[in-house]
């Protein structure tokens, strides 16, 4: 039997990657403190697979062609060259049963998942993986990438992504294998890149927003797309990910904790990690 054991939200900011890939030592030694502790409890909790919620920044998809919701049925996941080369990071061994198995099953609740058969995967799923694992010669659990389009509008709304993450946990707890799975929604937090207002950070609603994705997700999955850019940003709006995570674990949940530090690079970076209570029965 599958169960989900666990959701992470967590950002993927690169320079996060780039201190946790540190180990504590150099300029972003107060990055890793704030984030480590969550590497303890993801080892203890003794995953086989996790489903990784993420955006793609114009490695695989370009505005020219960009699927409101993708998600990976591949064999393996190669680290995308995103300019300047691809990230010193494992390729990641999908698990191509429970892909296929959440693409029967979701698409005929109604929704349209395209499905990519080969994906490389960039910064978005790489990171949260080092924060979670820091740099071993491989990853240890396999994946499902899961791309939702946060980039150009229209984007989906926060209520369709907490839906779309209900919709994979009623799925996965039909997946015929035992398989211990974790959900890990990545984005945000607060940040804009752009215009008059880059260098947004809106910490009050950060901080808000890491209390109720674990008690109050339906407050937040009411929020408009208009009221998650106004406060937290036009990419701090990547926040509805965690939603989809949040969406596949059951009402029965536990935080076990959240971090927060402003700010990484230009924004604001956060974590929150939940047992799901149900699924450790």
């Amino acid at each position: 039997m599958a169960e989900v054991i666990a959701g992470i939200g967590v950002s993927h900011i690169p320079t996060l990657g780039v201190a946790m890939e540190a180990d504590g030592n150099g300029p972003g030694a107060g990055v890793f403190e704030t984030f480590a502790p969550v590497r303890e409890w993801i080892r203890q909790l003794d995953l086989d697979t996790l489903i990784v919620v993420y955006n793609d920044h114009a490695s695989a998809f370009s505005l020219e062609l960009l699927p409101t919701f993708v998600i990976g049925a591949a064999e393996f996941y190669a680290p995308a060259d995103e300019g300047y080369g691809a990230r010193n990071v494992p390729v990641a061994q999908g698990n191509i049963d429970l892909s296929w198995h959440l693409i029967d099953s979701v698409i005929p609740a109604g929704f349209d998942l395209a499905v990519a058969q080969k994906l490389d995967v960039d910064h978005g799923f790489t990171v949260p993986l080092t924060v979670l694992f820091g740099s071993p010669e491989a990853w240890p659990v396999t994946v499902v990438p899961i791309a939702v389009n946060v980039i150009q509008q229209p984007t989906p709304s926060a209520q369709r992504c907490f839906d779309l993450g209900r919709a994979i946990g009623r799925a996965i707890a039909t997946f015929p294998h035992t398989t211990r799975i974790g959900v890990v929604g990545t984005g945000g937090m607060s940040h804009q890149l752009q215009g008059r207002r880059a260098g947004h950070i809106n910490s009050e609603f950060d901080q808000m927003f890491l209390s109720e994705i674990v008690d109050k997700p339906e407050r937040l999955a009411e929020l408009s797309n208009t009221d998650y850019i106004r406060e937290a940003g036009s990419e701090g709006a990547e926040l509805v990910m965690w939603l989809v995570m949040r969406g596949a674990l059951g009402d029965d949940v536990t935080s076990v904790l959240s971090a927060y530090h402003v700010p990484v690079s230009n924004t604001a970076a956060g974590l929150v990690a939940i047992n799901n209570d149900r699924g450790q029965q």
